[in-house]
């Protein structure tokens, strides 16, 4: 087991013994009825709750490389619609950030790497023949303010979400937390 995992775990079992999860005890249920699509970067972790003001309770968060909506039957829209209908949330608020890794991905370069850890061409040429073009999509988003308005339109026009769901879309710096609408330019 990686010794930080077992760390994560060691830690875990303390702060259970000593109560410390009391102070972050909610519901299930968004206290905003706000459902936030932000990118897995590290640095987002804990600015983008804090650039906020957001507290535990306040608002469901799904994560993803990117922030993106990439298939419109997968997780993303599942988290979604449970969030909708579920847990009464009303408004999506899909957040990029600026200096995404996502943005420049290299289909080829990640492929090799998978190679190079043992995934063979045969499970490759599976994904291509049967599920989607590998190279296409491993490729990067290119440009941020694109990725969030795809992202926000793909929510807005799915079919099996209300139209009267509010959809908004924000880019965040990711070492100061500002926060700027998707059609707004970086300064």
């Amino acid at each position: 087991m990686n010794d930080f995992v077992k760390k994560m775990l060691d830690y875990n079992r303390a702060f259970v013994e000593h109560g410390l999860y009391e102070k972050y005890t909610t519901t299930k249920y968004p206290d905003r009825k706000i459902a936030i699509l932000a990118c897995m970067d590290t640095r987002m972790t804990e600015l983008l709750p804090a650039a906020l003001g957001l507290k535990n309770g306040d608002v469901k968060l799904i994560k993803n490389a990117g922030g993106r909506v990439m298939h419109p039957y997968g997780s993303v829209i599942f988290s979604l619609l449970v969030a909708v209908y579920e847990l009464g949330v009303d408004t999506v608020v899909v957040i990029g950030h600026d200096d995404c890794g996502g943005r420049l991905l290299d289909p080829k370069e990640m492929i090799a790497k998978m190679k190079e850890r043992g995934i063979s061409q045969e499970a490759i040429d599976h994904v291509d023949e049967n599920h989607k073009n590998v190279e296409q999509w491993l490729t990067g988003f290119g440009d941020i303010n694109h990725s969030v308005q795809s992202t926000v339109d793909a929510i807005r026009e799915h079919p099996l979400l209300p139209k009267d769901l509010e959809v908004l879309g924000f880019i965040m710096d990711p070492h100061t937390g500002a926060v700027r609408g998707v059609s707004e330019r970086k300064e």
